[in-house]
C-alpha cells in the first residue's frame, strides 16, 4: 500500500526546503525532507528533470510565497513597497514579509504554524498597542507590543498553543515574558534574522523586475 503523504509535506519535498507549513512537526524526525534526506541510497523510479534557467529563478519566488503563505498579487505589492524603499531591493523583500504579523506570532508561538496564526488574527484575539487587528499581513513596527486579546477564551488559547511551542527560539529582534502573554518587537528585523535561510532573493528580483 501507498504510504500517505500530505500536500503540504510534497510542497516541502518539491521545494527541497523546509517550509515549516505544519508548525512543530517540522523540526523533528518526522518532517518529510529528514525522511528524504535518510531514506536509503539507490536507484529511484523518477527522473530529475533539469530546470532551466527561468525554472531556478521561478522556484525561488514559489518557495518565497509558499514559505510565508502568501498569493501572488500579495507578492507583487511587497516586491513594488521594496522597489520604492531605498537599499538592497531583494532584502527589503525579505524584511517585509517577515514583519507580517501572522509570521510574528508563529515566532511568539501563539499559532502552531504561519496558516494557524493567521486563522487565530483573522478571528480577532490578537490585540497590537492594545487595539485589535484582525489583519494577518499588517507589518509590525519596532515597540510593538502584542497580546492576546482581553477575554479568558483568547488568552486560555494562546496559552496552550504557547505551551506547545514552548521550546521554539525566539529570533533576537523580538522579546516575549516569561508568561508568554505578551510579545515585543525590540526593532525591525535584518538581513540576517529572516526565517527562511535557503533562498536567494536576488533570483525573486531578477524575475519580478523583467
Amino acid at each position: 500500500m501507498a504510504r500517505y503523504v500530505d500536500s503540504k509535506c510534497k510542497l516541502c519535498r518539491r521545494e527541497g526546503v523546509k517550509l515549516l507549513l505544519k508548525g512543530s512537526r517540522c523540526e523533528t524526525v518526522k518532517c518529510s525532507i529528514v525522511k528524504r534526506k535518510s531514506s536509503s541510497p539507490g536507484p529511484k523510479s523518477k527522473r530529475v528533470k533539469k530546470l532551466s534557467e527561468y525554472g531556478i529563478h521561478f522556484r525561488e519566488k514559489q518557495k518565497l510565497k509558499r514559505f510565508y503563505g502568501i498569493f501572488e498579487r500579495q507578492f507583487r505589492n511587497y516586491f513594488a513597497k521594496s522597489e520604492r524603499k531605498e537599499g538592497n531591493t531583494g532584502q527589503n523583500l525579505l524584511v517585509l514579509l517577515e514583519r507580517r504579523l501572522d509570521n510574528v506570532l508563529f515566532h511568539f508561538g501563539y499559532g502552531l504554524s504561519r496558516s494557524h496564526s493567521r486563522q487565530v488574527i483573522n478571528h480577532g484575539h490578537i490585540t497590537v498597542n492594545g487595539r485589535k487587528v484582525d489583519i494577518a499581513s499588517y507589518l509590525v513596527k519596532a515597540g510593538d507590543v502584542i497580546k492576546p486579546k482581553n477575554k479568558e477564551n483568547c488568552i486560555e488559547m494562546v496559552k496552550l498553543n504557547v505551551d506547545s511551542n514552548k521550546n521554539k527560539a525566539l529570533p533576537s529582534w523580538l522579546e516575549i515574558e516569561d508568561s508568554g502573554l505578551e510579545g515585543r518587537i525590540l526593532h525591525l528585523p535584518t538581513r540576517d534574522d529572516i526565517s527562511i535561510k535557503d533562498i536567494q532573493e536576488q533570483l525573486v528580483v531578477e524575475l519580478c523586475s523583467k
